[in-house]
């Protein structure tokens, strides 16, 4: 650190507490240089800090709270400050707090049984135990199961959101943590905590610990460790979780998380509460085959949620913008139909013929249609639909095309396509507002793609052809309604929106799109790796030592797969863009190029439209700067015989009028096109104009010194002060973009 080395650092407030006779705990933890002290690995407060007394203290700020009227500081700086040194990793206090079992039972007494558990103090606990657990993972876990009482104390706080996730570590999460130490770690598959968690939805009535076991039972059946995935799915766990899933008294929070861990051991790959990848780990099932137990467990209780989409219009009302809900389709009833598609993906042959038996493809389909302006509702069901036609069971599409009647509902829907209202005698939940303008239905979009999927499909299935064929109606709509939209909708053949040369391409991601670019990263990878490692980007005027330093830094800190990374990351651009990042021709320069460049730059200037070549206006000079005595020299002597000539052929362009102007480099049209007007010059009189033919006229201020006008005279023909842009460097201090060694200027 900086601050360590000698004649850099001012005498540390730490220190001088350290020099005192006696100070004490507090003293420090009230300095606000400790945390630094700490990182910066101080002897001395270490050997301080290190103390089994000082550790005691430091546990009794996080885990005790403060009296009323006791100082802020107490209250909320030592805490933080305590946390935040058991944080720093410090082998030696850790070592301490670990190592005495007393302070790790002092450390979870704060579990025990209280009336209320700040939260604050329960995040400093949290941060602690987890850095125990990951630091000290083989100690820590032996003291756990010698005290296995600690984790039903964490059940029981398990409403805590920082608890929450200290039990998530303990239960094997962590994928790296349980691989380095399964051994330490594996009896916790023998223990009950996973019951223990589940009973938590019949106990409880808190939505936080329903939604927080949920979190921990979905991440254990994603990511733990096989013996308690396994568990998880027996159908004794799943028949104990939707028992108290389907009691009257329960709240509903109850069914929407406990369902969201059914549907997570169906498809382990479904994310359906907060963020599992968190801890940086791949799924650990991969393409996991779900147990036919764990699905035959569950189609018990589906009867009994079935009948929960039934729900009578006097429960509530919700007013909308289109009209009125009543009663709303609510969280639970939608968690109900997801739990139904992803029940029918698993490709059960048990849940299909228990779905058909128990109604459950029209239920859902009935709620597509009374709830027109739900895309959530939408979405599932289309997944249900999608499932049973793709089955491998024809009776479940014959029961989605006969007796559910698919295709009459959905020519139903799109001959009335308006939010009307209903009958007397027929129940809709959504009601449209009275005196406004009736809405489209919000399902339309669906409606298509179910049809055109059905479509796809009949090319290939016969039973699924002749039901479409049976049906006039579909046939005169098909041509008359649904080809023409299809035409209308396709983005690929619109003249705007969407360039036609994405026709064949169908791209899911960001990622695909630049795939599919023809830049070759490996080989640009590379080149800014030379560029970096030869100097090219470091200072002219960096000494020879430091420079050389700074390259054997940048050769270790980027390498090839360094800058290979930077390149993709990249946001490449349109191949027709000529300003592209990639298509700079002097984008990847080396040192040669790079020199002549930036000297042809200083030595130059873009021709001014407002420029009056009279000197007084500080936008039409040109700064010659260190260049002079060379260009004087050069200006001097004579230059070949065939330079000589294209030096006069650019000069007069009148004269030649059927000879063409010589091809200009890209480089040089560009930078004129895009004029920048330069500062006079601060010590020198000399003054250089671009003129409109594209020479360079040096000018003199009069003073009465004739040893220029001498020099000029005596100098032979062709090597004048005037210069163009496409001279040979042997006359000009100016560097072209088409030179060789020999007739070049810089070295």
């Amino acid at each position: 650190m900086f601050w360590r080395m000698a004649g850099l650092s001012t005498a540390s407030a730490v220190e001088a507490i350290l020099d005192k006779d006696s100070f004490t705990l507090e003293e420090l933890l009230d300095e606000d240089e400790i945390i630094q002290e700490c990182k910066a690995l101080n002897g001395r407060l270490l050997n301080f800090l290190r103390e089994r007394v000082q550790v005691e203290q430091l546990i009794r700020y996080i885990i005790e709270e403060p009296l009323e009227d006791v100082e802020k500081k107490r209250t909320f700086k030592f805490p933080f400050i305590a946390c935040e040194i058991f944080t720093c990793e410090i082998e030696m206090i850790l070592k301490t707090l670990v190592e005495d079992e007393e302070l790790m039972s002092l450390l979870f007494s704060f579990l025990e049984a209280k009336e209320t558990h700040n939260s604050l103090l329960a995040g400093y606990f949290s941060k602690v135990v987890i850095c125990l657990l990951v630091r000290k993972t083989i100690p820590f876990m032996l003291f756990i199961k010698d005290h296995q009482e600690i984790l039903k104390h964490l059940v029981d706080l398990i409403g805590i959101t920082s608890i929450m996730e200290v039990l998530k570590r303990l239960l094997g999460t962590d994928e790296h943590l349980y691989s380095n130490y399964t051994s330490a770690m594996q009896w916790v598959e023998d223990t009950d905590v996973l019951e223990m968690i589940v009973d938590k939805f019949g106990s409880s009535d808190c939505p936080e610990v329903h939604a927080n076991a949920a979190e921990i039972l979905c991440t254990v059946a994603r990511y733990a460790p096989p013996g308690l995935a396994t568990k998880l799915s027996s159908p004794s766990c799943t028949g104990r979780l939707l028992k108290h899933t389907l009691e009257n008294s329960r709240p509903k929070s109850v069914l929407v998380n406990a369902l969201s861990v059914c549907i997570s051991l169906l498809d382990p790959k479904r994310f359906t509460l907060g963020t599992y990848h968190i801890y940086g780990r791949q799924l650990a099932h991969g393409s996991m085959v779900t147990n036919p137990e764990t699905v035959e467990g569950m189609l018990g209780s589906l009867g009994d949620l079935l009948a929960l989409l039934n729900v009578s219009s006097a429960e509530g009302v919700l007013f909308t913008t289109y009209g009125k809900l009543q009663p709303p389709l609510g969280k639970h009833r939608l968690k109900i139909v997801e739990f139904i598609s992803v029940l029918l993906t698993v490709g059960s042959e048990a849940a299909e013929k228990e779905v058909i038996r128990l109604g459950a493809v029209k239920r859902v389909l009935d709620l597509f249609f009374e709830y027109p302006y739900n895309n959530f509702l939408h979405h599932h069901v289309e997944n249900v639909i999608l499932s049973c036609l793709e089955s491998k069971n024809s009776q479940l599409a014959d029961h989605l095309l006969s007796e559910c009647n698919l295709i009459g509902s959905i020519l139903e829907a799109e001959k009335d396509s308006t939010l009307t209202a209903a009958d007397s005698d027929k129940l809709q939940p959504t009601v449209p507002a009275e005196g406004r303008k009736p809405l489209r239905i919000g399902s339309i979009g669906h409606l298509t793609r179910i049809s055109n999927k059905l479509l796809q499909l009949a090319n290939t299935d016969v039973e699924i052809q002749s039901h479409l064929q049976e049906n006039s109606k579909w046939v005169e709509w098909q041509t008359d309604v649904l080809s023409k939209r299809n035409t209308l909708e396709n983005v690929y053949s619109w003249a705007c929106g969407r360039p036609t040369s994405l026709h064949d391409r169908n791209r899911d991601s960001d990622d695909d799109d630049y795939h599919d670019r023809d830049y070759d990263v490996a080989a640009l990878a590379n080149n800014l790796s030379q560029a970096f490692r030869y100097g090219i980007y470091s200072n002219d005027d960096m000494d020879e030592a430091q420079g050389s330093m700074e390259r054997d830094d940048e050769d270790v800190y980027f390498d090839d797969e360094s800058a290979e990374v930077v390149i993709s990351s990249l946001r490449l651009g349109d191949d027709q863009e000529s300003d592209s990042l990639f298509t700079n021709s002097n984008w990847f320069a080396f040192d040669d190029e790079k020199v002549a460049n930036e000297q042809s730059v200083s030595s130059m200037a873009s021709p001014s439209p407002n420029a009056d070549g009279d000197g007084d206006d500080d936008d039409d000079n040109v700064v010659i700067g260190e260049a002079d005595d060379e260009f004087k020299d050069t200006a001097g002597s004579s230059p070949p015989a065939d330079m000589e000539t294209e030096d006069s052929t650019s000069k007069n362009p009148s004269e030649n009028p059927s000879e063409p102007e010589p091809e200009k480099s890209p480089a040089w049209v560009e930078w004129r096109e895009t004029s920048s007007e330069s500062t006079p010059p601060s010590s020198n009189p000399d003054e250089a104009t671009v003129l409109p033919n594209g020479e360079v006229q040096i000018d003199k201020e009069d003073n009465g010194d004739d040893t220029d006008k001498k020099s000029a005279e005596n100098s032979p023909p062709g090597a004048s002060g005037d210069e163009t842009t496409e001279k040979s460097p042997e006359a000009s201090g100016v560097a072209t973009t088409e030179k060789s060694p020999e007739a070049s200027g810089v070295a």
